[in-house]
């Protein structure tokens, strides 16, 4: 006699006192007021059917019931053969193949077989007896998953005892789940990026869609409609014919993957390596790469495969090809070009051609380096120079017989500086015969301008004439004698005239005539 059924409710506290709190049968049967034969039958039902505790998440009654008691199949029913469904599972993840591809090939096979409906209906049962991050459907090559572990790895300083903590990178592959980890000092751009490269190169390819959270590190401006991505990330993406598209705000499933990779990282690397002390980031991801190659030999719980086999069948195929050359991490910044045609990056000056004065490009500098950039076209490539102050100028970029069609010129600055005195008209001449190219000590000038704005032109022609006598031939020089009220004061051992300055590199006022 067939074992009464009884309600969804009651068959979820049976098989969680026997899956999860182990109890014996006539236990369980008193604690839900039904027959030990009915447990017993529901639980080898259930063990049938690949279910244990916690049930999938999203499983409802109506999926349950219909895993536990399918509908008794008739005489002929049962002699139809039946394809292996995690095969079809496997199938499905290669880019274009769909269950009535699949339903086809098995009618050829078996001509006598179920019809679609029956036969999507059989995948669909077993479907729902997965995980829900098994469940969701990906095309092979199509999203990597991207984020942060919570959890960092301290790294211990062996000179110093110093501790740092250690953040741990997480890349999963949608199709075949295949896993990568590594741990980098923070999760600052550079590293973020740095990681994403290193994990292509571990896959042995590139997936077509990019998917992280909501990062600060990637993500500029969350949005969930239209995120604001770093440059410099952006960049990365298209040198590996990739797309980034953030998982939106506050919807966990457009990141599960990443989630339970993150979950399966922290539980059988870091967890394994909590009574082991680092010293070097090199040494943690040594133990990272050994544990990594287990994780992912490691079967699924509900599926007869692991992620490396996954991986080498379906997703390796389909991944985009790694460029010739890595990308090389670079950092973007907007400018706007000044009247002496130069850019400012670091505290160091670059030229790009005069007739883009006032206009606003950008810089992408690596560590070796800078490009110049107006309407994404390249107008200027310089070597990188981290000399603060210094000036890098390439002779085509500057006016030479159109300078006379520039707003400032020399001859201009000068003339302006002679309305406030003789000693700002030396001054800024000697700045401007001082440089390589004259237009080089435009700012400088230029800062001595905007002081007359602050200060009358009586103190600053006399702090113009103090810098003159001390040889501070800078903005920095007068803007500091006119904060401590020094141009008033005399300098000892200096006579109040200004005596006329000789030397070889001082092309003198003819010059700019």
């Amino acid at each position: 006699m067939a074992n009464k059924r009884v309600s969804m409710r009651k068959t979820r506290e049976i098989l969680r006192l026997f899956f999860d709190l182990h109890l014996g049968k006539k236990q369980i049967a008193r604690a839900c007021s039904v027959s030990p034969s009915t447990v017993v039958d529901h639980v080898r039902r259930a063990t049938a059917a690949g279910l244990q505790w916690p049930l999938p998440e999203g499983l409802d009654d109506s999926a349950l019931e219909a895993a536990l008691f399918p509908p008794e199949p008739t005489s002929k029913e049962a002699e139809r053969p039946l394809p292996a469904m995690q095969e079809l599972h496997r199938e499905l993840r290669k880019k274009g193949v769909t269950l009535q591809l699949l339903w086809l090939e098995y009618k050829e096979t078996h001509p006598d077989g179920y019809q679609y409906s029956r036969f999507c209906d059989h995948y669909r049962q077993w479907h729902r007896t997965l995980d829900l991050s098994l469940r969701q459907e990906y095309r092979a090559g199509e999203k990597m998953f991207v984020d942060f572990a919570g959890k960092t790895v301290p790294i211990v300083d062996a000179g110093t005892g110093e501790i740092t903590e250690a953040e741990i990178f997480v890349a999963v592959l949608g199709a075949s789940n295949y896993t990568y980890a590594e741990a980098v000092p923070s999760q600052d751009l550079p590293n973020w990026i740095g990681a994403h490269v290193r994990a292509f190169q571990y896959f042995g390819g590139v997936a077509e869609i990019l998917i992280p959270d909501n990062l600060l590190v990637g993500v500029k401006k969350a949005c969930r409609y239209e995120p604001d991505l770093n440059p410099s990330y952006q960049a990365m993406a298209a040198h590996y014919g990739t797309v980034v598209i953030p998982a939106r705000v506050c919807k966990p499933r457009d990141k599960a993957k990443a989630e339970a990779g993150v979950l399966l990282v922290t539980r059988w690397i870091l967890a394994a390596l909590r009574n082991h002390t680092f010293f070097s980031i090199g040494e943690l991801n040594e133990k990272i790469r050994e544990l990594l190659a287990r994780l992912n030999a490691r079967k699924f719980n509900k599926l007869d495969t692991t992620r490396k086999e996954l991986f080498d069948s379906v997703e390796r195929p389909s991944l985009k090809p790694l460029p010739a050359v890595c990308y090389q991490y670079a950092d973007w910044k907007k400018a706007t070009v000044n009247i002496d045609y130069h850019i400012e990056v670091d505290g160091h000056f670059y030229s790009v051609p005069y007739q883009l004065i006032g206009k606003q490009v950008e810089a992408r500098f690596t560590a070796t380096v800078l490009e110049v950039l107006y309407k994404n076209r390249r107008v200027a490539t310089h070597q990188r120079s981290y000399q603060k102050g210094k000036f890098t100028t390439l002779p085509e970029h500057r006016p030479k017989s159109h300078q006379r069609y520039l707003q400032w010129t020399p001859s201009r600055i000068i003339g302006w500086a002679e309305k406030t005195g003789p000693a700002t008209a030396k001054l800024v001449e000697m700045i401007m015969s001082s440089r390589p190219h004259p237009e080089q000590g435009f700012r400088s000038c230029l800062g001595i301008m905007h002081l007359g704005r602050r200060y009358s032109a009586e103190r600053l022609e006399a702090a113009c004439g103090r810098a003159l006598r001390i040889r501070g031939y800078s903005y920095k020089s007068v803007k500091s004698i006119l904060q401590h009220n020094l141009d008033s004061a005399s300098v000892a051992g200096h006579q109040e005239t200004l005596p006329a300055l000789s030397h070889d590199n001082i092309r003198g006022k003819e010059y700019f005539g």
